[in-house]
């Protein structure tokens, strides 16, 4: 089953939580753009495929998601494009049973994904859960970026650069002549 961006990743399961355990869909979404909150912005439309599976208790969720995060090298400034492939790998439970049309108590496992109560399986959460655990914390933009000179604030990956040694406190002058060696 392929889904449209202007679904905004809604699947109805109600049809899958009537089969038996085991039974299972295939979703795939491309093309969304999420909110990811402050700091964090996609640089490339996200691409979401997932099989949702029936489980004894409700749906699980398992799949990646493709995007690209835009940021800023930690080390030297420099603006970054950052893949993001990341694992989808979540039960999700009801909140209305289908059998009865009763609310489910969901005291017992408060902070778990639900279900809402059209039978209805949003994986806008799941996704930004998944791409936000998969955002670098420090992103560089290479492994071996030498960041920024923290004289004079140049960019070290540009090329060598010197500066003029600065004149010692003549206090401390004889330190100069100090040798661990000898």
């Amino acid at each position: 089953m392929t889904t449209s961006p202007a679904d905004a990743l809604v699947v109805n399961v109600a049809g899958l939580l009537g089969e038996p355990p085991g039974s299972h869909r295939d979703v795939t979404v491309d093309g969304v753009t999420l909110e990811l909150g402050e700091g964090l912005r996609q640089a490339a439309p996200l691409a979401l495929q997932v099989r949702v599976g029936r489980t004894n208790r409700g749906v699980v969720v398992n799949g990646h998601v493709v995007t690209s995060l835009a940021d800023t090298c930690g080390r030297c400034l420099v603006a970054v494009e950052l893949p993001v492939d990341a694992p989808i790998d979540e039960e999700v439970l009801p909140t209305i049973d289908l059998q009865s049309g009763m609310a489910v108590d969901t005291s017992a496992e408060p902070e778990a994904f639900r279900l809402s109560d059209h039978h209805e399986l949003d994986l806008e959460p799941l996704a930004r859960e998944a791409v936000l655990l998969a955002a670098p914390i420090a992103p560089v933009c290479r492994p071996d970026c030498r960041g920024l000179c923290p004289e004079c604030g140049t960019d070290l990956n540009a090329g060598p650069h010197v500066h003029e040694e600065a004149p010692v406190d003549p206090r401390l002058g004889k330190l100069r002549e100090f040798r661990a060696d000898g």
